[in-house]
């Protein structure tokens, strides 16, 4: 259930911290390297719903991530933020270079590092699993872990309180769009 006092309909930009929110938190790596990161497909979904409705979806990282880019392209994820120190500065850039007003622009984050930018976000998110501390800090909590659906969580909710969910469930009704996820 969402806070009836959150206003979801006028967020024209979603950005999401990678760790955590769009993955499990997980990040295994070999001798060689980084070797795998988990992704949900209805996440990835979601995302591609996101963008075919006008809603702009941003990834900031402080890691480098081939599997990372190489997620981001499938989806049409072209704003990526990687190997970020300052989420915050990274947040008002994105803002700025897109021509938006921080109150138009959310930001999911799970750990200490994401508080600065759910700070000066005109929506703060926090996933499920996320720390004490972020969860404090956030206008609303999903339901869902990262990397288990809370991306796809949020999107719904900004979809729907645009009034577009019930032409996209038809639309997938009458015929699938041929999306990755």
């Amino acid at each position: 259930m969402t806070n009836p006092n959150i206003n979801f309909q006028d967020i024209k930009m979603l950005v999401l911290d990678v760790d955590g929110v769009l993955t499990d938190g997980g990040i295994i790596i070999g001798n060689k390297g980084e070797l795998c990161k988990r992704f949900d497909a209805q996440d990835g979904l979601g995302i591609t719903l996101a963008l075919r409705n006008d809603l702009t979806i941003a990834l900031i990282t402080g890691r480098h991530s081939e599997i990372l880019l190489r997620r981001a392209k499938e989806l049409g994820i072209t704003l990526v933020c990687e190997r970020v120190t300052d989420k915050k500065a990274a947040l008002e850039q994105l803002a700025r270079e897109n021509n938006l007003e921080l109150e138009q622009v959310a930001f999911m984050g799970d750990d200490l590092n994401d508080l600065p930018a759910m700070g000066v976000a005109g929506l703060a998110l926090a996933p499920f699993n996320a720390t004490i501390d972020v969860k404090k800090n956030a206008h609303y909590i999903t339901q869902n872990a990262g990397g288990f659906g809370a991306v796809r969580e949020i999107i719904e909710i900004i979809l729907r309180s645009r009034g577009l969910w019930d032409k996209i469930v038809a639309d997938y009704t009458a015929k699938g769009q041929g999306d990755n996820q």
